[in-house]
């Protein structure tokens, strides 16, 4: 999946190669403690999760708007709009709702995906008041200004130099979903590209702020040392006197079928070459998102798994391998792997690995043994998030906003441990195939053989 863009909003690293979001995990805490589940007057939603084993809290309140939701020509408006919610409103100027967190002893932070926006602080249990004042007077009284504006427009252009521009594997990423994606929104980035954030107006911004942030269009998740009954009056009193909103209704262009593979050549200044290979998948909605979350791991996940035994280890072609693959996904997205070729190897020959090792599970039954290792791995990652307020008020925002619903997470486990050997090799079948893959090689070029402000997209043909 492409990864939400975090920050304060301030430039920060973004690990397009790796997993922000590990696969869902349980919706109850080992305390036994599930979701309480409230709706407001206005249409907000509130999910309260009481974990008394720490005075601390985290606040998180995800609006259902991303890149997704966007218009062509627009692109990265969701994340321009991120960054103006911390420019200040009438009751709290600028600066002052980071800086009375932190003087508050919490932290505050924010992000962007193509499906949602979300904001969190974490936070002292005692000042859990005050993260709920301040999401609620930004949620309807947002003062955007041009100043601010043009101002912060330079800061994303530059988070865009740093995070694509001048990281090939990240450049390769975005071109991979632009060529699978022609029609769906998954087609551009969630910060957008320099042209459309040049063409953006702050009107722009304001119709998206007025049609998206609403209360009908969000939800509160507060998980930690606190109880539900008595904060729940509270939230009401901040809340509820925030008028409903409009309902958005955005006719988002489905995604024909690919019917034949798609191919490209990104060349440009870069250490070693990199190779992607992108399948479109289905997302929750469909019965095959477990055997696809459990081939993700049998592929990807750990010195174990197959990719890296075979390319890094056994064949030494790769100094790295993965695989990604997101069911919570508002829309069928793309399962893709990839391998950063060792250097002296042609990324030919790392690209023919990945794919033989695709068709060996498509010929090729996983041993009892190999599933229930990763089976093992998923149901570990699980139990491991239960311990943190953070994860697992993340994992409920993310489900509940793509459409899936909070309690999905439920029933992930047992759906997963009916996977069998057949599930993996009927979805390998199914999904993993030539004509249904978009194939993206990085091809280094000398520093001299290239301008620095430019790259060369050359179509490739098979």
């Amino acid at each position: 999946m492409i990864l939400p863009i975090l920050h304060r909003p301030h430039v920060v690293s973004l690990l397009l190669v790796g997993i922000f979001f590990l696969a869902p995990s349980l919706c109850r805490s080992a305390h036994g403690t599930e979701p309480h589940e409230y709706m407001l007057s206005n249409g907000m939603k509130v999910l309260l999760v009481e974990v008394p084993k720490a005075p601390v809290v985290t606040v998180q309140i995800w609006y259902k708007v991303g890149s997704r939701n966007e218009l062509m020509g627009r692109a990265g408006l969701s994340h321009m709009l991120e960054h103006m919610m911390f420019k200040g409103t009438a009751k709290y100027p600028k600066g002052a709702f980071s800086r009375l967190i932190r003087k508050n002893g919490g932290v505050d932070n924010a992000f962007t995906g193509q499906d949602f926006t979300a904001y969190f602080e974490n936070i002292a249990a005692d000042r859990v008041g005050l993260a709920l004042e301040l999401e609620a007077d930004r949620m309807q009284g947002l003062a955007l200004d041009s100043q601010e504006f043009q101002a912060e427009r330079d800061v994303v252009k530059e988070e865009r130099r740093l995070r694509t521009e001048d990281d090939p594997q990240s450049a390769l990423v975005e071109i991979l979903f632009a060529q699978a994606f022609i029609s769906h929104p998954y087609h551009w980035p969630v910060i957008g590209w320099f042209s459309d954030l040049d063409a953006m107006s702050l009107e722009d911004l304001q119709r998206h702020y007025d049609t998206f942030y609403s209360p009908n269009n969000a939800t509160l998740i507060v998980v930690g040392d606190i109880k539900a009954e008595t904060l729940i009056q509270t939230i009401k009193a901040f809340f509820e006197p925030i008028p409903r909103g409009p309902s958005p209704h955005l006719s988002i262009p489905h995604e024909p079928p690919q019917r034949g593979e798609r191919r490209f050549v990104l060349k440009r200044e870069a250490q070693v070459p990199f190779v992607m290979m992108g399948f479109h998948v289905p997302n929750y909605a469909s019965e095959d998102a477990y055997a696809l979350s459990l081939l993700e791991t049998l592929l990807s996940k750990g010195k174990s798994s197959r990719l890296y035994q075979s390319l890094v280890y056994d064949q030494k072609l790769a100094l790295s391998v993965g695989a990604d693959y997101n069911p919570l996904q508002a829309d069928p997205g793309l399962f893709y792997c990839y391998a950063l070729v060792k250097p002296g190897t042609k990324p030919d020959a790392a690209e023919e690995a990945l794919h033989r090792e695709i068709v060996r599970l498509q010929q090729e039954l996983p041993t009892d043994l190999e599933l229930q290792r990763a089976k093992n791995q998923l149901e570990a990652a699980h139990i491991f998030e239960q311990d943190s307020n953070f994860r697992r008020a993340m994992l409920l925002g993310e489900a509940e906003t793509v459409g899936a619903g909070w309690r999905w997470g439920q029933h992930f486990l047992d759906r997963i441990r009916a996977v069998t050997p057949q599930d993996i090799q009927r979805v390998a079948k199914r999904y993993l195939t030539v004509d249904n893959r978009t194939v993206g090689l990085l091809i280094p070029t000398p520093p001299l053989e290239q301008s620095s402000s430019s790259a060369v997209l050359t179509p490739r043909r098979s």
